[in-house]
């Protein structure tokens, strides 16, 4: 039975990156599109367990890391913040904290 990420510690989260990376990096090779989607979103989701959620705040705008688009937080529940992209306001969503950083 595997280990839920919010389970791990940090070195056993640095380990699964590790081994996902791998995993992503040859279904980049065999042109698997699908599979490297899922491994990279399962980074993301590990890399999200390493970072503290109490380092994001609900009101501001961060940017969303290779989408380059500004991201509104309306909450935080866990490791996700939840609002919606300056362009869909309307569109409420969630996304990983590891898929945010502060904008320049």
């Amino acid at each position: 039975m595997e280990k839920r990420y919010s389970d791990m510690t940090a070195a056993e989260l640095q380990r699964e990156i590790g081994n996902l990376t791998e995993k992503a990096r040859k279904a980049e090779q065999m042109g698997i599109v699908n599979e490297l989607a899922v491994h990279e979103r399962k980074i993301a989701m590990a890399k999200a367990y390493l970072l503290n959620p109490a380092d994001f705040n609900p009101g501001e705008v961060y940017e969303i890391e290779d989408a380059g688009e500004d991201f509104y937080i309306r909450y935080l529940n866990g490791v996700f913040a939840w609002g919606h992209r300056a362009a869909t306001p309307d569109a409420e969503e969630a996304l990983p904290i590891s898929l945010l950083k502060e904008k320049d």
